[in-house]
């Protein structure tokens, strides 16, 4: 006999079970238990996304705390005037909550890097620094700098305030939609790794 039917043989009970009418409980009972149990799911799901969504989860590996955070904290997205301070998951999950699954899923490749140690030296990150900036670059691109327009948007500027280049770039690009934020602000809270190739424009003006 095949695995498949000896498989098949011991689950028959269960779907019996399954199919047939509720013999103790009456259907009231049944669909407001479904109904509790619905609500404590989704709200164990939502707490364990809102918890892998801070920037207290993101450090917690060394290798997040030990590179790229320390580099976080040299920039004006960490520290500045306004007392305004963007966290891990505010430029890299957008707020959005389909987009937001969509990202955590995309994740799932991170884990497996944190599994099998693929950064977890200093050296492995500057080995690598160049393919997961490319990957970031990529990922910012192919969304319309999603995460980036959590804060900023093009139509809330005043560009009466901006240098007179900042404010010619952002019209002539931005705002024709013909280039997105992260053409130009590659390196905006993290050190560029070599740059050779990179198209001229492709770097924090």
């Amino acid at each position: 006999m095949s695995w498949w039917r000896r498989a098949g043989r011991r689950l028959e009970p269960w779907w019996r079970t399954l199919r047939s009418p509720s013999v103790h409980f009456s259907l009231g009972f049944l669909t407001l238990g479904g109904f509790i149990a619905g609500i404590v799911f989704w709200g164990g799901f939502n707490t364990a996304l809102e918890v892998t969504n801070t920037e207290q989860f993101c450090v917690s590996c060394h290798e997040m705390r030990d590179n790229v955070y320390e580099e976080l904290k040299t920039t004006i997205h960490y520290s500045n005037r306004s007392g305004v301070r963007a966290t891990c998951p505010d430029c890299h999950v957008p707020h959005d909550w389909t987009d937001k699954i969509a990202r955590k899923m995309q994740a799932s490749k991170e884990v497996w890097g944190k599994i099998f140690g693929t950064i977890d030296t200093e050296l492995k990150f500057r080995e690598g620094r160049r393919r997961l900036a490319e990957h970031e670059w990529a990922r910012l691109k192919a969304n319309d700098s999603l995460e980036c327009r959590n804060c900023h948007d093009y139509d809330s500027m005043d560009l009466t305030r901006q240098a007179s280049r900042a404010a010619w770039i952002h019209q002539q690009y931005l705002g024709t939609g013909e280039r997105t934020c992260i053409d130009c602000h590659k390196g905006i809270a993290h050190q560029l790794p070599d740059m050779t190739g990179v198209p001229q424009g492709g770097v924090l003006y």
